[in-house]
């Protein structure tokens, strides 16, 4: 019995770095992937502009679900037991996955709203793209971190 218990400890502390670096891989992929690929293809192949910002503002909404996912899979595994060295690795990632998450969060809540109403199109457009650019910075950062 006590030699399971010490085999599921030494499992779950190699185990969870690797499973956060994931989370964070898959959570920078996808913004890489919806912003950067998959939404200037419905631009480029969906018969009107309006269709593919319809199917544009729906993809970026579940790509903020994803982002809020995968930000708050990554709080609850940094709180594991880990070496000091990881530790303050997970520290500093942390900021980055709370701002990402609070990013995501405010493009969805106040842009994205502004957008689809075509308020000031030119204007929240670029605060969207802005504000996108920096959560993929902010994932990219935590992947980078969490890497070590």
């Amino acid at each position: 019995m006590r030699r399971q218990v010490v085999l599921r400890f030494f499992l779950m502390k190699s185990v969870l770095p690797r499973v956060s670096v994931w989370i964070a891989a898959l959570w920078w992929g996808s913004l890489t992937t919806v912003g950067f690929y998959v939404v200037p293809m419905l631009f480029a192949h969906l018969p009107s502009p309006a269709m593919a910002g319809n199917m544009a503002a729906k993809l970026f909404a579940a790509q903020t679900w994803v982002a809020l996912v995968c930000g708050l899979l990554l709080l609850l595994v940094s709180r594991s037991n880990r070496p000091l060295a990881q530790v303050e690795l997970v520290q500093e990632a942390t900021v980055f996955i709370v701002s990402g998450m609070l990013l995501a969060l405010l493009s969805e809540l106040v842009v994205a709203p502004r957008i689809v109403a075509r308020e000031n199109l030119p204007l929240w457009h670029s605060v969207g793209v802005g504000l996108y650019l920096a959560q993929w910075f902010c994932a990219g950062l935590t992947f980078k971190k969490l890497l070590g």
